[in-house]
């Protein structure tokens, strides 16, 4: 570990990019550009001299200047630990870590940088067009994101993104979505009191009532899985979805999706609905049970709505069904046949 000095030089306010254009930092990463700002550190796009013509993201970490320095030597040991489950993901949907490190000052994680626009410029695009996205695209979108979700989720100990968001979501021009910006990931070790990467609740309209209050909160997949619902009700409806507090005062804070874009299935309607449940224990239980719900009835969604079961459907399901389902048939037919003759 390195020694523990000021977490910014004092001339420059917190949230602001210490970084310039042009500077080589730890004599690899030339910087660009700066493309991502927040109260806790920048994002820069930076060329990687030691592999030519390559383009990496760099995030600059910041911790609270308010911590003491026992904690602050804490947190900056929880940023290695995390920076090291961070670099072993491989998923397609997940940008590749590919270094981490720390400066006299802060802390850096350096990943791929994913080209293309995020899904809430392209919402923003279709709102002011007078137009909503397409169901189908969106739900395309979904499938990629709870891959993501159940690889982070599946991981020893499981990863929480705890930011969820469209503008966290980049399409590339290749048509896959990336989850960027570990900011906010949390690795949870069982009982074990953990300081993020960066402090911070995640965005207020994607965030689960149990996000509030930093990591004093319990938080688990679910709350993953509520932000993951609000971001599609986002993408669908074009307008912002009611906070968890606010909803907690108001039940009818939220309006359904279809009641604002009649052309969302009721399918999707009731998962997302679902997902965006208040109580963690009311909501899905895994992504995959989540995707599962946007793609098929399920009969464990609240209100669920049923199609009929035809009898092309009752024959494939299994060898035994078949033949009850063929002494049914026989049955009917002897008994038609008796009344005939």
């Amino acid at each position: 570990m390195p020694k523990i000095q000021t977490p910014r030089p004092k001339n420059t306010p917190p949230g602001l990019p210490v970084l310039k254009s042009g500077e080589v930092l730890r004599g690899r990463y030339r910087i660009q550009r700066i493309i991502g700002r927040g109260g806790m550190g920048s994002i820069y796009l930076a060329e990687d001299l030691r592999l030519g013509g390559r383009e990496c993201a760099v995030k600059e970490v910041e911790h609270d200047r308010s911590l003491t320095p026992d904690l602050l030597r804490e947190a900056r040991e929880q940023f290695y630990r995390e920076a090291t489950v961070l670099a072993k993901l491989d998923h397609p949907n997940l940008p590749k870590v590919s270094d981490y490190f720390s400066t006299e000052a802060l802390d850096y994680l350096v990943m791929d940088y994913i080209p293309g626009k995020d899904l809430r410029t392209l919402m923003i695009e279709a709102r002011s067009e007078n137009r909503f996205l397409d169901e189908l695209e969106v739900v395309n979108w979904a499938m990629q994101l709870g891959s993501a979700l159940a690889y982070m989720h599946a991981q020893q100990p499981p990863i929480l993104h705890r930011d969820i968001k469209p503008s966290n979501l980049k399409l590339t021009p290749a048509g896959l979505v990336k989850l960027v910006d570990f900011g906010l990931v949390k690795i949870l070790a069982p009982g074990e009191v953990t300081i993020t990467i960066l402090q911070g609740q995640g965005t207020a309209i994607y965030t689960p009532l149990e996000q509030y209050g930093g990591d004093s909160g319990h938080t688990d997949v679910r709350s993953d899985l509520y932000a993951f619902g609000a971001t599609l009700y986002h993408l669908l409806t074009n307008r912002a979805p009611a906070d968890a507090r606010d909803r907690f005062l108001d039940g009818g804070a939220l309006i359904p999706p279809r009641q604002i874009n009649p052309a969302v299935s009721q399918r999707v309607e009731r998962a997302i609905l679902w997902a965006m449940s208040l109580h963690p224990s009311d909501r899905p239980g895994s992504a995959e049970e989540f995707l599962h719900a946007l793609t098929w009835d399920r009969p464990t969604l609240p209100n669920p709505i049923r199609r009929p079961v035809q009898m092309r459907d009752y024959l494939k399901r299994t060898p035994e069904r078949q033949i009850a389902a063929a002494a049914v048939i026989l049955g009917v037919l002897g008994l038609l046949v008796s009344l005939f003759i």
